[in-house]
């Protein structure tokens, strides 16, 4: 989270970025918040500098909704480039490895479906997941390899766009806790010539509408003549993919002050909304049966 600006405005809502290369996402973050002049902002789903696509940017009570885009599938365009491997598993990191590229097309589509469906994937070293209270990334910069546990994921298709000798465009759809990275590692290694990410574009992240998807320069020019508004999504965005209820007034009385909520519908995740079509968080089902308020809007 980007610290408080002085001034700052109290907005509500998300952004979906077409994040550029060479730029992290946080700067990303940064930038929007500024555009926006919102006291409070953050991303979920980090993407590399090297990669380019969807970065949802969530703005005020909105960030409190952004852990649910966490566990939402994803879908990526990879293009890998065969006959080297680097340290890092994309073209940011150090080559380590070169091997001459004698495969066809038939082996490399022979090589996919063993990619496909669920699958367990030992995450790279160069990942923000933490070992010991520090990220893996920092430990492999000081040089260092520590245990990783395989981790259960979904690769739901796989599949050849374009294939030219040395380098294989692959369209991915995946569930949450995928590295694209390792993929491409894995399979330069079962193909024998070793690969690595050339270029990494997420086209996009479960429901969220992919026409609605602006640049930095967009937003930027948008900005020129005020705070960008207009361009905001709903601030229910990021929960979208959870089903829904209506309270009535005293369900949202007792869910806005952390009372639980007695009610039939089958799930454990919901959007709630009040009768005028308020969006008032996310209520969870525990152990006793109720739905008791997860994520809470402030207004």
């Amino acid at each position: 989270m980007a610290r408080r600006r002085k001034n700052a405005r109290a907005i509500n809502g998300m952004v979906l970025i077409d994040k550029p290369t060479g730029i992290t996402s946080n700067r990303v973050v940064q930038i929007v918040r500024r555009l926006f002049n919102a006291n409070s902002a953050g991303h979920t789903g980090a993407l590399d500098p090297l990669a380019t696509g969807m970065l949802p940017v969530c703005l005020g009570e909105a960030t409190k909704f952004s852990q649910l885009m966490l566990e939402a599938d994803k879908a990526y365009r990879v293009v890998a480039k065969l006959g080297e491997r680097t340290d890092t598993s994309d073209a940011d990191g150090t080559v380590v490895e070169r091997h001459p590229v004698n495969i066809t097309k038939e082996v490399l589509l022979a090589a996919l479906p063993q990619f496909r469906g669920d699958i367990q994937q030992v995450p790279s070293m160069f990942s923000a997941l933490k070992y010991e209270g520090k990220p893996l990334y920092e430990y492999a910069r000081a040089g260092k390899t520590v245990p990783r546990k395989a981790r259960d994921i979904t690769v739901y298709s796989l599949e050849l766009v374009a294939f030219t000798g040395d380098t294989a465009t692959l369209d991915v759809q995946c569930s949450k806790g995928t590295y694209i990275r390792t993929i491409i590692d894995d399979l330069g290694q079962v193909l024998g010539c070793g690969a690595h990410v050339q270029q990494l574009r997420r086209t996009g992240i479960e429901k969220f509408p992919v026409d609605k998807m602006i640049t930095l320069e967009q937003l930027e020019a948008a900005a020129e003549s005020g705070p960008p508004d207009s361009l905001l999504l709903p601030m229910d965005m990021p929960a979208m993919a959870l089903p829904s209820f209506t309270m009535d007034e005293r369900e949202v009385r007792n869910f806005i002050h952390g009372q639980p909520l007695r009610r039939s519908e089958a799930g454990d995740l919901f959007r709630v909304y009040a009768e005028n079509g308020d969006f008032w968080g996310v209520a969870e089902r525990r152990e006793d049966g109720d739905l008791w308020p997860r994520r809470v809007v402030v207004r």
